[in-house]
């Protein structure tokens, strides 16, 4: 089993794919280079790889068709928009995700943006920086914020990411309310344990930190839409570290600039780099970071475990625990008839 690994992966993860057979190591954070789908079929025949592992990179029909000797690839994420699945399955080739590798991650990001928010560290560190501390008391009054100890904190979206926002929350004290439609048993298990499941209306009006967790869906698009950003509590936070198009962006700001909002902290945004109209960049309420909720080597290190496991289930012919075409299972040749 030839694999071409894409994605950052940790040293372990490497060793063991290349215990399978023949692995080349290139992740795009390094070459700073992202595939063209055709091209990248291309190369996966000529040098004879029948696996491989992304994390950017792009699994579409132009890349299958090019690699009719592809039996397994792997995608670095949770979600699934970099793959097309139905062209995978129609041709027989095995995907696997990895489910909940950045969660803690993230949970952990959301939660210091929150600190952050309430305490002022990102503007209060600029007042130094740029020399404006000459009053030894004015900082104590300007910058004078809340703890999070006793405040509502509602949390949308209570997958893998909202769960572990609970439960570093609760180690603060705060009262934790949840919203979603489709939360699974163990969800609710967890609800038992000091999280309250609740409308999404009931939320927004009680919270005083709002964290969004919800995929990137046609029923999430502006799910934040005017007259929900208007029914949230006064003075509340919005930490939004899920994908930018979940909240009504002219709306958003002007709660912002109002100050019916006291501040909000985006790490997803419309467009990358960020367009210099937005009009969030001239918001000092508003603390804006580039996409690095999931950014740790933790990360890494899980999902170079969990594509690892896989490959090497793949390879004795054992169906992945992860495979989210499990249709296409019974229709692959046996892995020891696979190139070598």
């Amino acid at each position: 089993m030839n694999t071409l690994v894409l994605a950052p992966f940790s040293g372990e993860g490497l060793a063991r794919l290349a215990a399978l057979g023949r692995m080349a190591y290139e992740p795009w954070t390094e070459t700073r280079t992202l595939w063209d789908p055709e091209e990248l079929g291309a190369r996966l025949t000529v040098e004879g790889f029948d696996a491989l592992a992304v994390e950017a990179d792009f699994l579409f029909e132009e890349l299958f068709d090019a690699a009719p000797g592809l039996r397994i690839a792997a995608i670095c994420r949770g979600d699934m928009h970099h793959a097309d699945l139905d062209a995978a399955t129609e041709r027989g080739i095995a995907i696997v995700r990895t489910p909940a590798r950045n969660a803690q991650a993230v949970a952990e990001f959301a939660v210091a943006q929150m600190l952050a928010l309430a305490r002022h560290t990102s503007t209060s560190e600029r007042y130094v920086r740029e020399g404006q501390w000459e009053d030894p008391t004015e900082p104590y009054v300007r910058f004078r914020g809340r703890e999070l100890a006793g405040a509502t904190l509602g949390i949308v979206g209570f997958g893998a990411i909202g769960r572990a926002v609970a439960r570093i929350a609760a180690g603060f004290g705060m009262h934790i309310l949840a919203y979603d439609p489709y939360v699974s048993a163990s969800a609710r298990a967890d609800a038992a344990e000091g999280v309250e499941m609740t409308g999404l209306e009931a939320l927004l009006a009680a919270s005083d930190f709002v964290s969004m967790h919800v995929p990137d869906t046609p029923e999430t698009l502006g799910m934040l839409n005017e007259a929900r950003i208007a029914a949230m509590k006064p003075g509340a936070y919005l930490v939004n570290v899920t994908n930018s198009s979940v909240a009504d962006r002219a709306a958003l700001a002007a709660a912002l600039v109002e100050g019916r909002l006291a501040g909000a902290a985006l790490d997803v945004h419309e467009a990358h780099p960020i367009p210099p109209d937005s009009p969030f960049l001239g918001l000092s309420n508003v603390l804006l970071t580039p996409h690095i909720g999931g950014a740790t080597q933790e990360t890494i290190e899980r999902h170079s475990a969990m594509v690892a496991e896989d490959f090497e289930r793949f390879a004795r012919g054992e169906q992945p625990l992860r495979l989210v075409n499990p249709e296409v299972w019974e229709r692959l040749r046996a892995p020891d008839s696979l190139p070598s």
